[in-house]
């Protein structure tokens, strides 16, 4: 290493230790998500598998709970539970990344390690250069960075960021998002033979393409993979209006699905559908993995935040990535699961079957905490409205007349409630994970998934119901795993 990168290593491992105790002391601090040791953490990055163990790196600074010079953190595990911290793996300290190195990804080739990310720089004048850059290493750990392998093209802004690689046919590709100079988000198309040398082959689709009528002024975070014989593209589109219980976050992720044709740059495929209905998530990105499995993780937390003032901030730090979720391409849409290797966090199972729910108001024995994961499941519903009430502000509801679900929280100024919600015909089930200050549920399934940061500390779990329902509930308690 270069004495400048230790010098900056040095800087970086003492301000955690500085605030390790700040941090620590946190009762919001999450027990088994992937949360920043200190600063803010955003966008996952170069999540992959080598050397038989996942690799996660996200966006992180580490010196201010405010986005700015972003570094790559690095987590590593052998089971997708169990996470060790490492080494950063990438800090702004070259020409080409001096105000940030942007999020990207990470594939593996000829036994090593290679990280595609956009390096960010602004003169002092604010105005922007971006480029896409590569970093290899030999070990996953240590890496050595080869500079810009593509700049900006004819036509486009700086706004053009997050690659996206991966092979098929014989041929490396990598997908960008992109904004033109008309202001238009785009995903556009890169290949190679050799991951260094990139030929731009065109838009595979973006606003006012393929039908999409001013659809978002920039996309961020693509990433285009195959979901059981489907071509799924993940992206972030920025600037959509809210429409019904639609968009209503500041910025979107959702996908679209359908048919690429990679040698040609297009893409046929449907609507746009939102990948989660919380109010925090944001950049998914996802790897397949040695089993080949399609594995996700999003960032639970949204593009901008200069009004909303967490209550972890205090505490030196801000901002986690979800559970890890398996996807499944089925009846016409992309499901969710999370994946079967959290069960190694389960304990102390409670089980009640087939009870008869007619009251408000409604509890069960051991069922409460503040982490747990709690599976309820209607058998019978001759009810108008369900609802399960967590913590003292967050209620999941189901209105069976009206066919709507929403998850209500309080808002982060502690002063009033907010809702988001989703047009359910039938209730089958809802899973629901639970850590300290954050939710995420599972509807029917993985049909729908809403996540959020709930900044609650009450531990009742009361169920409510205007008319008779029957329902199977289990709850486990849950592991901590986080070590930090």
């Amino acid at each position: 290493m270069k004495q400048t990168a230790l010098d900056m290593q040095k800087k970086v491992d003492s301000q955690i230790e500085s605030y390790k105790e700040v941090v620590a002391s946190d009762p919001y601090r999450l027990h088994y998500h992937l949360m920043p040791p200190v600063g803010l953490l955003n966008d996952p990055n170069g999540f992959v598998c080598y050397q038989g163990k996942y690799h996660m790196f996200y966006q992180w600074n580490p010196f201010k709970t405010e986005h700015g010079a972003k570094f790559w953190g690095h987590y590593v595990s052998d089971d997708l539970v169990h996470w060790e911290e490492a080494p950063y793996a990438l800090a702004p300290d070259s020409w080409f990344d001096k105000d940030g190195c942007y999020s990207g990804s990470a594939i593996v080739h000829d036994d090593k390690m290679f990280l595609f990310y956009t390096g960010n720089v602004k003169d002092e004048a604010g105005n922007r250069e971006s480029y896409q850059c590569l970093a290899v290493s030999d070990d996953g750990v240590t890496f050595e960075k080869k500079g810009p392998v593509i700049q900006v093209p004819k036509g486009y802004t700086a706004h053009f960021r997050d690659p996206k690689v991966f092979h098929q046919d014989n041929q490396w590709y990598m997908v960008l998002g992109a904004q033109t100079e008309a202001e238009k988000g785009e995903a556009v198309l890169y290949s190679s033979s050799n991951l260094m040398s990139w030929n731009f082959k065109g838009t595979l689709t973006g606003s006012n393409h393929n039908g999409l009528d001013d659809f978002g002024y920039m996309w961020e975070c693509p990433d285009l993979l195959q979901v059981d014989g489907k071509d799924i593209l993940l992206v972030c589109p920025q600037g959509i209006q809210p429409k019904g219980f639609e968009f209503q976050n500041i910025f979107q992720s959702g996908y679209f699905a359908g048919n690429v044709n990679l040698d040609k740059a297009t893409f046929e495929h449907g609507e746009f559908v939102e990948l989660d209905r919380g109010f925090d998530f944001y950049a998914p990105q996802t790897t397949m993995d040695e089993n080949g499995r399609q594995l996700l993780f999003g960032w639970m937390g949204n593009a901008e935040e200069a009004d909303v003032i967490q209550p972890t901030v205090k505490h030196e730090w801000i901002h986690t990535l979800t559970i890890p979720r398996e996807l499944e391409w089925k009846d016409g849409l992309l499901l969710q699961h999370p994946v079967h290797e959290l069960k190694k966090l389960r304990k102390a199972e409670i089980a009640y079957k087939d009870v008869l729910l007619e009251v408000q108001g409604k509890t069960f024995e051991h069922v409460n905490g503040s982490v747990f994961e709690l599976l309820v499941e209607p058998t019978e519903m001759k009810t108008e409205y369900f609802s399960i009430q967590i913590g003292n502000s967050t209620t999941i509801s189901f209105d069976q007349t009206k066919e709507i679900l929403t998850l209500e929280r309080e808002k982060f100024n502690g002063k009033e409630l907010e809702q988001r919600h989703y047009s359910l015909a039938k209730l089958h089930s809802l899973h629901i994970f639970k850590d300290t200050s954050s939710i995420e549920l599972f509807v029917n399934d993985g049909e729908a998934v809403f996540s959020a940061r709930i900044f609650d500390q009450g531990e009742d779990i009361v169920f409510n119901a205007v008319g008779p329902v029957r329902l199977d509930v289990t709850k486990w308690g849950l592991k901590r795993t986080t070590a930090y």
